[in-house]
């Protein structure tokens, strides 16, 4: 088991050393304060970086054809409905024609 000083294991991981010296101070990365200075373990880094691989992704799965495979997209609402009702054209040229109040003229006299 070896252990790592904040450089070295900054180095391990390509971070700058003050960056993993804030992880390691929140406990983000795993590490200790040992008197005044930070030791990480080099397998903890490493573990530490599998953490944060990214979940493998589900391959298709195969059938034989006699299973019932039931199709998303016949089942679904026919595309380019929509739920919304807008108002007839006349009805929006009406509420566009509302009649507007005259501006006022200014009763200042100079």
């Amino acid at each position: 088991m070896e252990t790592l000083n904040l450089e070295q294991a900054a180095n391990f991981l390509k971070l700058h050393p003050e960056e993993l010296r804030c992880r390691a101070k929140s406990g983000r990365v795993p590490a200790a304060k040992v008197g005044k200075r930070w030791v990480f373990i080099e397998s903890d880094l490493a573990d530490y970086v599998r953490s944060l691989y990214a979940p493998p992704r589900q391959a298709l799965r195969v059938t034989s054809g006699k299973e019932n495979i039931l199709c998303h997209s016949k089942n679904a609402v026919t595309r380019g409905t929509s739920t919304l009702s807008h108002p007839p054209a006349s009805a929006l040229d009406a509420l566009l024609a509302l009649p507007t109040k005259p501006k006022r003229r200014n009763c200042t006299t100079s």
